[in-house]
């Protein structure tokens, strides 16, 4: 590995002295390197020092303080939790981002080691809940992740498991797991639901639920709004759906596999509805999909053996 150091490093928010550049936290994008000892950067955001030493086992090992090629910081770990102000007001952060404009991406209030030795339900006793401005008002949770548009606006947050928020929606109160999106205009653009919520559709009444919620952040979730408060995709593992083309009927449903606990039980897996226009598509965005007046959706009687979903073997 070869490195190169420069004196000073030169950025918006103030000289760095004694910063290492190393190939392995490089790429063509930005640099990536480390600094020896306490320095202080004054972002448009608060008085940061970036993180130059771990602490415990608790912390990520050293990572590196990230530029964008013309020097404006991509990504700023910090020595210690400190708090910024931020468009939504006042979180304390480990980590934080930004644009190359400057202007704030994400805010990490944790930024942890998973490991062996340090799980996420050790992280999660350190998490604290926050208050924080929304398009929705006043919100009040543990979150693992603040994401924001370029403009300020709130674009995303994701919440830690066990936490869920109250969101108002176009389809009225919903409960929300793991994460909320918004448009950058403030409308929900999609939302997690806790538990099975019945939602009319272009195709009929469907119990949304997605019992295998896919990543790690709530950018993106399967209860999807379109910026005018239609229906835009949902998950079901309880609706079947019925396609009659020319008096031949298909019938889509959700399906089952072994369960994890490695017992004969099998758990449905959910079935991904996704609405473009008049058009119907069906686990799968590809092709042309299906007209919404040739589609139906019905409940899920003919499939037998499943158990209700859960996400551990103890659930």
């Amino acid at each position: 590995m070869t490195t190169r150091t420069i004196h000073p490093c030169i950025t918006p928010y103030g000289g760095l002295e004694g910063i290492e550049f190393r190939d392995l936290a490089s790429n063509s994008r930005m640099d990536g390197g480390f600094i020896a000892g306490p320095q202080i950067l004054k972002t448009p955001f608060g008085d940061v020092v970036p993180q130059f030493e771990t602490e415990d086992m608790g912390r990520r090992t050293l990572k590196p303080l990230c530029f964008y090629k013309d020097g404006t910081p991509k990504s700023i770990p910090l020595q210690t939790r400190t708090m910024l102000m931020t468009p939504i007001g006042p979180l304390s952060a480990e980590l934080v981002t930004f644009y190359p404009s400057g202007a704030l991406k994400r805010v990490f209030p944790l930024d942890g080691k998973l490991s062996g030795f340090w799980s996420w339900q050790n992280e999660l006793k350190l998490a604290e809940k926050l208050s924080f401005d929304s398009p929705q008002g006043a919100l009040h949770a543990k979150v693992i992740a603040f994401r924001f548009y370029e403009s300020g606006a709130l674009k995303s947050l994701t919440l830690w498991p066990g936490e869920s928020l109250a969101i108002m929606t176009p389809l009225g109160m919903i409960t929300a797991r793991k994460g909320v999106s918004f448009y950058e205009n403030g409308a929900v653009g999609s939302l997690e639901p806790l538990k099975k919520t019945m939602i009319e559709t272009p195709i009929g009444a469907m119990r949304a639920y997605d019992s295998e919620p896919n990543g790690i952040h709530g950018d993106t979730n399967s209860l999807q709004f379109t910026q005018d408060g239609s229906i835009k995709g949902l998950s079901t593992v309880d609706e079947a759906v019925e396609v009659s083309i020319e008096g031949v009927k298909e019938v889509f449903r959700p399906g089952l596999k072994n369960n994890v606990c490695g017992d004969e039980r099998k758990v449905k897996v959910p079935m991904h509805i996704r609405f473009r226009g008049e058009r119907v598509f069906i686990n799968s965005e590809d092709g042309e999909g299906f007209s919404v007046e040739k589609c139906r959706a019905t409940g899920l009687e003919t499939l037998i053996g499943a158990d209700e979903p859960s996400y551990s073997c103890g659930g």
